[in-house]
């Protein structure tokens, strides 16, 4: 991935290891978060390095003035259906509270798309909480459709 500033001087790139917490403090600070992450380290450490090592898979954080105000992931799916097509499947949105409605995650969102365009992918999807009303409303703004009702079995 190459860097890029966005709108206001925010620096989108590749998340490094030592971003961890910082996005574990994103992903905690955020209602729904908050009752599923843990305070363990561990886990994250492994699944950062599992994310990192696989090139279907780009974590990236959106930095200001050395501080990670922003994260997402963004996988890239390869399947038979839609003839073959490459999907980019994006997972984990957040922007820090006090960096919200100032044109972030639309820079971030807009960027995930381009990304995708630039690596073959035909469709971008995500999938957001019934709950989060206002994310609805964000990523309709963008352009995304509620096309599919989505189902989860937890293990």
């Amino acid at each position: 991935m190459r860097e890029q500033l966005l709108d206001g001087g925010v620096l989108l790139r590749r998340a490094r290891a030592e971003d961890v917490p910082a996005i574990v403090a994103l992903l905690t600070a955020d209602v729904l978060g908050a009752g599923r992450e843990t305070a363990d380290p561990a886990p994250y450490a492994a699944a950062f390095a599992a994310v990192d090592a696989d090139p279907a898979h780009l974590l990236v954080v959106a930095e200001d003035g050395g501080t990670v105000v922003g994260t997402l992931q963004l996988t890239f799916l390869p399947g038979l259906s839609r003839g073959g097509a490459l999907r980019a499947h994006v997972e984990g949105v957040r922007v820090a509270a006090a960096r919200r409605g100032r044109g972030l995650g639309r820079a971030m969102l807009r960027w995930c798309a381009e990304e995708a365009r630039r690596r073959g992918a035909t469709l971008v999807q995500l999938t957001t909480d019934k709950r989060r009303t206002d994310a609805h409303r964000f990523y309709a703004g963008l352009g995304y459709v509620a096309s599919h009702e989505g189902f989860k079995l937890e293990l």
